[in-house]
């Protein structure tokens, strides 16, 4: 069993995640170290997968980077999450069971609405045949029995249908148009390769650690307790090895260093929450607060948001957690101006 301090166990986490002074070398490394970036068209900052980035990689990433490599395929866009397009065969086994009758690939009843509605399945495969890439605003609905939810879905075939043959893996996002996405089918989007189910799982479990460092769940790493925080965690051991030297760094509010609530609080004993769906008056730190982190110290909130039609990063407050020494302060401004340099805008920074 390893032994870990609070403090040992957060600078594993922010090593992991790419956000200690040794910044990765490319946006492959950053999306290949990290497996995925979320895709989010919030865009409050800057959209979010693009903050991730920039985290990591400073004022040097383009945000046209990423859209290039979904363009050439280097990157795939799969469920919302963006990865490399070499490791599609870690997850083609699990979309062929899920294509197996009687799956439910993660909604009751799912997979046999998608056999209630074959002929409207075979309709979009059809389209897709011959004249995919399309947008989804191109495809018809003949759904002959429609998608029930109390929810945002219902009634919403083409949508459900495409989502459900993704999952299936016979149709995959191929590109872009602006934030419209076009489908094609997988085939002629996906390699071929497929690794076997058991392994596939064994090498997704053990990169998911390797992204993240210490985590409660996962059939990969070491068992770890951390001291002061109750439970048994994982540990890649990686990590337990090499020092440690932080920087300051401005977080996207999706970032995955806090997007688990609980291990945030557990090792970090930061208070945060995305407030965007939160009345304004409500509101304690912003719309789209950034997180800062300092060393392996989460310290405050940067709230922010990019004003693109006056060409300003218009700065509403800094909320530190505690009293900055004036060093810390000075860098969480810096890193700020570097922040408005990458967006091309000018800067609103009360002094």
């Amino acid at each position: 069993m390893v032994e870990l301090s609070r403090q040992e166990a957060r600078r594993i986490a922010v090593r992991a995640q790419l956000l200690d002074a040794r910044r990765p070398a490319d946006l492959y490394d950053v999306i290949s170290r990290l497996t995925f970036l979320q895709y989010d068209q919030t865009a409050a900052v800057a959209p979010s997968a693009d903050l991730v980035a920039w985290s990591r990689l400073g004022p040097g990433y383009r945000m046209s980077e990423l859209a290039e490599g979904l363009a050439d395929r280097t990157y795939v866009e799969l469920r919302g999450l963006i990865r490399p397009m070499e490791d599609i065969p870690l997850f083609r086994a699990d979309m062929a069971a899920h294509a197996a009758p009687d799956s439910q690939f993660g909604h009751p009843g799912a997979q046999h609405w998608v056999d209630a509605n074959d002929r409207f399945r075979l309709d979009i495969l059809d389209i897709l045949d011959v004249d995919g890439p399309v947008p989804q605003t191109s495809i018809p609905d003949t759904a002959q029995v429609p998608w029930g939810s109390s929810g945002w879905s219902n009634n919403r075939n083409v949508s459900m249908m495409l989502e459900c043959l993704i999952v299936r893996g016979e149709v995959a996002v191929a590109d872009r148009d602006g934030r419209e996405r076009l489908f094609d089918l997988a085939r002629r989007v996906y390699p071929d390769e497929m690794v076997p189910g058991p392994e596939a799982t064994r090498i997704r479990a053990e990169r998911l650690l390797r992204s993240l460092g210490i985590v409660r769940k996962s059939e990969a790493g070491e068992p770890a307790v951390i001291e002061g925080v109750r439970g048994r965690w994982k540990v890649d051991p990686a990590f337990l090895s090499g020092g440690f030297e932080g920087r300051t760094a401005l977080l996207s509010p999706l970032d995955r260093l806090i997007f688990d609530r609980k291990r945030m609080a557990d090792l970090f004993e930061y208070d945060y929450n995305l407030e965007m769906y939160k009345p304004a008056a409500q509101r304690r730190w912003g719309y789209f607060a950034l997180p800062i982190l300092s060393g392996d110290r989460l310290i405050g909130k940067l709230d922010a948001t990019t004003d693109r039609k006056q060409g300003v990063l218009r700065v509403d407050a800094i909320h530190f957690d505690q009293p900055a020494p004036p060093a810390v302060e000075a860098e969480v401004r810096h890193e700020i101006q570097d922040l408005a340099r990458w967006l091309h805008v000018g800067l609103d920074l009360p002094a």
